[in-house]
């Protein structure tokens, strides 16, 4: 069935092998894969994943600190020991002096937070995240090229078809105007002619210039450089393109985990659990251990307060016991455990929305293809039908409206087919992207 259709379809648009022998759909994706600009992007989503999961892991691993201190005290204060004392009067004196040193070294230590073991646990899905939002942007580009290589097919093919209409209508244009000169036809005849052949010549261009658009965006979608000659061979493509669904020949389940935006979704879920169990265990003591060293120095210029130093050490353990938030951490729990179950709703009615478009997307694939192959029957037969007008009007066995109706109704068959195979490459793709096969799509294409 393939081989007979791309026969029929070299025979029917003629495209020029010559200017199409270097880039085929897959070396483009390959292209593509590597220089679009948004890799950049997710590529520094991972990298930015990866640096989260250490800081995560930083929050459990032991905090050193230095810290050192001057202290200029304009006003030594003053401290007032009672009378009686050492004293029958109020004795005033000051605990410092004018200048004050401390520098200390502060070693901290988190023994068990349960919280921060709860998050720790994210990390993992984290890094998936940025996987998945990779992968998805891979398929992005898969399916963008693929549509736009398409779409080059299509209009290369229309530009080949309305040049070739061009040549008949300029032909018959050239012999009506001869007979015009003998006097043996009318000057409306000719007028006939040249409208269709005026009205194809501005088809041609606005052809002409939509290839131009469409292999501009086959640069941008693939990050090729706008001002080099992109030269593609898309006779390959049709031919990748025209191969069917495997689904369409045996029965095939469809699994929604191979759509990327389905895992995203599942790894979304098991983050928002993830958080919901860290707010909970927020409400569990937490025990920290430290140790410091540190030395303290006085005077009244600063020389002394640095060389008078007094060494001091601790070291010890810092519980924490939260009483009084509770209000605040249930109010922000039942938040997450709501998220978390809306989210795994989602999934479901993702899980049955994606399955209803993978169905709607092949029953449309194989609408597509019947409509295709029927829409190139009529325009070999409206080609078969202006052939034997064209001869019958050469021998002046018909008239010149026969003629232009032939002419007239092989564009418009041929209009019909452009439109269907391109409907048809589309679908082709959608079904791929349905499926969450666009990888394995790209993987079977030949160079």
């Amino acid at each position: 069935m393939n081989r007979q259709y791309m026969l029929t379809l070299l025979v029917l648009l003629p495209i020029s092998l010559a200017a199409q022998s270097r880039w085929s759909l897959k070396s483009c994706i390959e292209y593509g894969l590597k220089n679009n600009r948004s890799n950049a992007v997710y590529a520094n989503e991972k990298r930015i994943a990866d640096a989260k999961a250490k800081e995560a892991l930083a929050a459990y691993l032991p905090v050193v600190s230095i810290n050192s201190t001057l202290d200029n005290n304009l006003k030594v204060q003053q401290t007032v020991i009672p009378a009686g004392i050492f004293s029958p009067n109020d004795i005033r004196v000051a605990f410092t002096k004018k200048i004050n040193t401390n520098h200390v070294a502060r070693l901290d230590q988190v023994l068990f937070d349960q919280s921060l073991i709860t998050g720790l646990k994210s990390n993992k899905y984290n890094i998936q995240q940025a996987e998945l939002n990779e992968r998805g942007n891979k398929e992005r580009i898969i399916y963008n090229i693929s549509n736009t290589f398409a779409n080059i097919f299509v209009y290369r093919e229309q530009r080949s078809l309305y040049r070739t209409n061009l040549e008949s209508y300029r032909a018959q244009k050239d012999i009506i105007a001869l007979q015009v000169n003998k006097g043996t036809v009318l000057q409306k005849n000719l007028d006939k002619v040249t409208v269709d052949y005026n009205n194809t010549l501005s088809q041609l261009r606005v052809s002409e210039s939509n290839l131009a658009l469409a292999e501009n965006q086959l640069k941008y979608e693939m990050g090729y450089p706008m001002e080099k000659v992109l030269v593609i061979d898309s006779i390959s493509a049709a031919r990748e393109f025209t191969k069917l669904p495997a689904s369409r020949g045996e029965k095939k389940t469809f699994l929604a985990g191979n759509r990327a935006d389905y895992t995203l979704s599942e790894v979304n879920a098991k983050l928002l659990e993830i958080d919901q169990g860290r707010i909970r265990a927020g409400s569990l003591p937490r025990l920290t251990a430290y140790a410091q060293y540190g030395a303290v120095g006085f005077g009244d210029q600063v020389g002394p307060a640095f060389s008078t130093l007094s060494p001091y050490s601790a070291i010890g353990l810092k519980l924490t016991i939260p009483v009084f938030d509770y209000f605040k951490r249930n109010a922000q729990y039942k938040q997450a455990k709501l998220k978390r179950l809306n989210a795994l709703e989602n999934l479901k009615i993702d899980q049955d929305t994606y399955a209803l478009e993978y169905q709607e997307a092949l029953a449309k694939v194989l609408n597509e293809q019947t409509n295709m192959d029927n829409n190139r029957r009529n325009a070999l037969l409206a080609k078969s039908v202006f052939d034997t007008t064209n001869l019958q009007f050469s021998k002046g066995i018909t008239d010149l409206t026969d003629w232009l109706n032939a002419q007239n109704s092989l564009k418009e068959a041929q209009n019909n087919y452009l439109i269907s195979l391109y409907a048809f490459f589309q679908a082709r793709v959608e079904v791929e992207k349905a499926a969450g096969t666009l990888t394995t799509f790209y993987n079977s294409l030949s160079n």
